[in-house]
């Protein structure tokens, strides 16, 4: 399962999502590892990139990812 979302603060979100903190879509589904992120200079951008991720194939984000992060290792610990 794969999720995206935007957020100010994303050393906290992360750490969110792994403690279960907000029920949901990513405690449903034990989402808890980093494996891609995009930094934005504003909230609007951010936004449009998010709904242009979501909007995309699922193959189109594994190749994403594949890009940026190979292995699939958790990107939190190096934030």
């Amino acid at each position: 399962m794969l999720y995206t979302g935007v957020t100010n603060d994303l050393q906290r979100r992360v750490l969110e999502h792994k403690n279960k903190i907000n029920k949901g879509f990513t405690e449903k589904y034990y989402i808890d590892k980093l494996v891609y992120y995009e930094v934005g200079e504003d909230i609007e951008g951010a936004i449009l990139r998010e709904k242009a991720i979501k909007g995309g194939s699922r193959k189109k984000k594994i190749d994403m990812v594949n890009s940026f992060n190979k292995e699939w290792r958790d990107l939190y610990d190096e934030l």
